[in-house]
């Protein structure tokens, strides 16, 4: 490019925002790498069971985690190519941008789910209060992530977000929260669920 070229192009210094997002989108794509390995190897282990319910599950959530990447590839390619250097385009948010942030509470509310109906298989035998206790915290998670949804659909500029931090603090809080429970729900029921049997 000719310095009479450089000169018409004003001069953006993008390190601390879109830098920041094109790296995300690398280590996004390595660990999907990662996830693709994995769905394989599963695959792979349970090539003669037949369609089950575990297996139509990781195939759903790759198909997710594949359509999150390109959403945000998508989203990359858009400011820091398609339009580099255009100032309006710059601080619009790009509609795969918001279509990510549904992506993303869809696979964290299935995971959840699925922790979900793990606890209730694990604990079945003995009390379903602490199962169905649970169950109402995850589903009450899923309303703090729709409440995240529709304020990021409300904005139109970066500069909106500042404006619903709080809904992104109280669905990474929520999100945080109901992880503990199932970790914490897992490991009681686990726990209390030995034999005596040093194998186990």
């Amino acid at each position: 490019m000719s310095s009479s070229t450089q000169d018409l192009i004003p001069q953006l210094y993008l390190g601390n925002t879109f830098g920041a997002l094109f790296i995300g989108v690398v280590f996004a794509a390595i660990l999907f790498g990662l996830s693709n390995i994995q769905a394989f190897f599963y695959f792979q282990t349970h090539r003669g069971t037949g369609i089950s319910f575990p297996k139509i599950v990781v195939a759903w959530l790759w198909i997710l985690d594949a359509l999150h990447l390109c959403l945000i590839v998508h989203c990359v390619y858009y400011y820091l190519v398609a339009h580099y250097a255009d100032m309006s385009a710059l601080t619009e948010i790009v509609w795969s941008f918001k279509l990510q942030i549904v992506i993303d509470v869809i696979i964290v509310y299935g995971v959840h789910l699925l922790y979900f109906h793990r606890i209730w298989i694990v604990g079945k035998g003995r009390s379903r209060v602490l199962p169905i206790v649970v169950g109402v915290i995850v589903t009450s998670g899923s309303g703090v992530a729709i409440a995240l949804i529709w304020a990021i659909y409300q904005c139109h500029v970066f500069s909106d977000l500042t404006n619903i931090e709080w809904a992104t603090f109280m669905a990474l809080g929520t999100i945080t929260f109901v992880d503990f429970v199932i970790a914490s729900s897992l490991c009681y029921l686990l726990a209390t669920s030995r034999t005596g049997f040093s194998s186990t």
